[in-house]
């Protein structure tokens, strides 16, 4: 496994977090950014969190997905409820659910996905940056 680096580059951290936002920038210029990318992520304003969860694929997406969120979200055929459930939490939220999925397969999301509908914009927004952060990490380290 890598040890988290001292320093990335945007490019670098825009592959990791799957797009250029104001969460990579932030991080681009800082040391230790991704031992401190939660800190910073919490720090941004709704706005800044919501643009840093719409850049990450939906899960069970087939198309628009970069190479890497590819191999991480596998082969297997998403349940029929996943992507309507995607669809009732952007609605709610306005913004796109995010999950660790750490190699399980997709009908493992499916109550993780129902449970979080049942909380506050606020907590999910939070608990999805978190999420974002921890699967940049294991991208750095699986890398």
């Amino acid at each position: 496994m890598r040890e988290l680096p001292r320093q990335l580059s945007v490019d670098e951290l825009a592959e990791l977090f799957e797009g250029r936002t104001a969460l990579v920038e932030k991080l681009a210029a800082i040391e230790d950014p991704l031992a401190r990318a939660r800190a910073v992520a919490r720090g941004l304003s709704d706005e800044e969190k919501k643009e840093v969860l719409d850049a990450h694929p939906a899960i069970g997406a087939r198309a628009g997905l970069s190479a890497r969120s590819a191999r991480e979200q596998g082969t297997d055929q998403p349940p029929p409820e996943l992507e309507e459930l995607n669809r009732r939490y952007e609605a709610k939220f306005g913004f796109r659910f995010v999950v660790f999925v750490n190699r399980r397969p997709k009908s493992e999301i499916v109550p993780i996905l129902r449970e979080r509908l049942e909380r506050t914009r606020e907590e999910e927004l939070g608990t999805g940056v978190d999420e974002l952060v921890q699967i940049a990490i294991d991208r750095w380290r699986r890398s």
